[in-house]
């Protein structure tokens, strides 16, 4: 499966907060990018070689460029540093097309933004549709203080200042009771969406499901949070078969190689990016058998249907998995 990748060359480079540079490219051909939902994110192969997802952040209608923001984070793996580091205004870089995993639910009768720090770039282009639709909606943004919140020029005047309630400097102790003041008005037909640290997120999901269900309230990770699987581990198998339905190839998967390295060596290549089961790439239907889940982005319903693994983590509780390839 071969990804849809462009040439682009970067057009602006912005500093938007402290430890916060936005980024806007377009195609190399002169053509606009096709179309896509707020929420989406792109890969990103920086100048160092590694490749790593990032936000779209702009307006989706805006064809003639992607806008994405990056926060530099020394710990990581390199992404972000390469990107603050050797990325100037007419660098050309590789990007993925669009996914999304994270998309605004039709039909809702409010939605409730809910940003902590680089979170933030998902919500904005789902703020600019949804002001574009005249649709009910408010964005809660959690940042350190006002410096270290990125687009606040933009978010602080018209059209958004009529939607943006900034929080800085709250404290960790009163985290709950200001989140249950951002979910009050959510009613019949509300829906949450989130994005932050693992943290943050949980707090909102947990609050939250005081007053929507559970299937109202969507979340996006950027990075892969520490799980326990222990209570998982007790029915996934150390070893497990993998069969293809197109052709009823079967692959043995052992203890120490991922559904997608067991697809490799058969010949069978599943598209992957992130590797921790958080971008989506690699996700396949699954025709039969029992998925043993160990993604960061599959949503509550989706994980209990059965019905779509991400190969890159994900294991099995059944001898048999039979995936739609």
């Amino acid at each position: 499966m071969e990804r849809t990748t462009f040439s682009v060359r970067v057009d602006s480079v912005r500093d938007e907060a402290h430890g916060v540079r936005s980024f806007s490219v377009s195609r190399l051909d002169g053509q606009p990018f096709d179309r896509y939902e707020p929420g989406a994110h792109i890969d990103v192969t920086v100048p160092s070689g590694i490749t790593r997802q990032y936000s779209l952040c702009g307006d989706p209608d805006h064809r003639e460029a992607h806008l994405f923001a990056v926060k530099r984070e020394d710990a990581s793996r390199g992404g972000s540093r390469s990107l603050h580091d050797d990325v100037t205004v007419g660098c050309e870089l590789t990007i993925g097309a669009p996914r999304n995993l994270f998309q605004l639910a039709s039909g809702a009768s409010e939605h409730i933004l809910i940003a902590a720090g680089i979170g933030v770039t998902p919500l904005l282009s789902m703020a600019y549709r949804l002001l574009k639709q005249n649709e009910r909606f408010v964005l809660h943004y959690f940042a350190r203080s006002a410096e270290h919140a990125a687009f606040l020029p933009l978010l602080s005047r018209a059209p958004f200042s009529d939607f943006v309630r900034p929080h800085f400097g709250v404290e960790p102790e009163q985290l709950d009771a200001v989140l249950a003041d951002c979910v009050a008005s959510a009613g019949e037909g509300s829906h949450i969406y989130t994005c932050g640290p693992g943290p943050f997120m949980e707090r909102v999901v947990a609050v939250g499901e005081t007053r929507v269900a559970s299937g109202a309230i969507h979340l996006e990770r950027f990075a892969a949070e520490p799980v326990s699987t222990a209570s998982s581990e007790a029915n996934a198998l150390d070893a497990f078969d993998v069969q293809i339905a197109s052709s009823g190839a079967t692959v043995h998967v052992d203890k120490n190689t991922t559904i997608v390295a067991a697809l490799a060596s058969i010949g069978i290549e599943v598209d992957t990016s992130c590797g921790e089961g958080v971008c989506g790439t690699c996700m396949v239907d699954v025709v039969s058998g029992t998925p043993e889940h160990r993604d960061h982005c599959l949503s509550k319903a989706e994980r209990a249907s059965g019905k779509v693994i991400c190969c890159c983590v994900s294991r099995a509780t059944s001898p048999l998995l039979v995936l739609d390839l």
